[in-house]
């Protein structure tokens, strides 16, 4: 494909940005060396999009992935206040190195093009290593538009390893919610969802128990890995909890909401019910909403 005649649609992953003052010259151009800021913020957001913690998931394929290369090709120049796609698309996985295309477009118009070729090696002494099969195929699932995660809803029986991973990282290591107060009686009697990734990570959870109001569920114990939240994970906990609900017959769901996430919950359709309160030392709302 020729560069210029590159469009936004041939990528699959965009990431959206603003151009701030810092990046401009006194002409109202950006300099050329941000771009490649614009590509390296692209990037996190890929592996984001892949449903990988990055740090997490590159230990256990035992390696990292370092930058060897970068082209930069420049056609137009972006101006302060625009708004910006930088596109990224894995074009090639080599026997250990892996190589992305990337275009930056202001709305139709492409401004600059970008080949990135990463190396996977050894973390330790930075030599190179085959790149694992997982994640080759990881880069070839998400290119051809499968789905990079998977949902799992079941009992604690079923799910507890899983489920309590997740918990653990975000209650009790991110949040200092003491353990006493996250592990209770109620996850033996709750069903529970929990995602997975392609490398079999669980990256999000939470259960559904029933409430003594007739055709009422309430939602509980949602968390999401720190690395990954914004990138849709909630949303399919949230939406298989749901259809579990609706499954049973269920035809109310409500929730306790930490504050913080009061805005995610909105989106989902869930609206405040009664005054804000606090809970293990952290400020929630309760929020309902109803199915079907």
């Amino acid at each position: 494909m020729e560069f210029l005649a590159m469009k936004p649609t041939d990528f699959r992953f965009h990431h959206p940005l603003r151009v701030r003052w810092a990046e401009v010259d006194l002409q109202k151009i950006v300099f050329n060396p941000h771009y490649l800021t614009y590509y390296d913020c692209a990037m996190a957001d890929y592996w984001r999009a892949l449903a990988l913690p990055y740090e997490a998931a590159l230990r256990r394929l035992q390696g990292d992935v370092f930058l060897r290369k970068t082209t930069v090709e420049f056609h137009a120049s972006a101006l302060l206040d625009d708004r910006l796609e930088v596109a990224l698309r894995c074009d090639r996985v080599g026997n250990s190195s892996i190589s992305f295309a990337g275009a930056i477009f202001r709305g139709e118009q492409l401004l600059n093009t970008a080949e990135l070729v990463y190396v996977f090696a050894d973390p330790a002494s930075q030599s190179s290593r085959p790149v694992p099969a997982p994640l080759r195929a990881l880069f070839a699932a998400y290119e051809a538009g499968q789905p990079v995660t998977e949902v799992r809803v079941g009992s604690w029986q079923q799910l507890a390893e899983s489920a309590r991973a997740v918990r653990t990282a975000v209650f009790i290591e991110e949040q200092g919610i003491d353990r006493d107060e996250e592990w209770d009686a109620l996850d033996a009697d709750a069903v529970h969802a929990v995602v997975l990734n392609r490398l079999g990570m669980p990256v999000g959870t939470g259960r559904l128990l029933r409430e003594p109001q007739a055709g009422t569920a309430r939602i509980g114990r949602m968390a999401v890995d720190r690395t990954l939240r914004g990138a849709g994970v909630g949303r399919q906990v949230i939406e298989a909890l749901q259809q579990a609900a609706a499954e049973r017959g269920e035809r109310r769901v409500v929730l306790s909401a930490q504050r913080s996430a009061e805005g995610f919950y909105r989106q989902l359709g869930y609206e405040p019910v009664g005054e804000p309160y606090e809970e293990v030392g952290i400020a929630h709302i309760g929020m309902q909403r109803a199915l079907g």
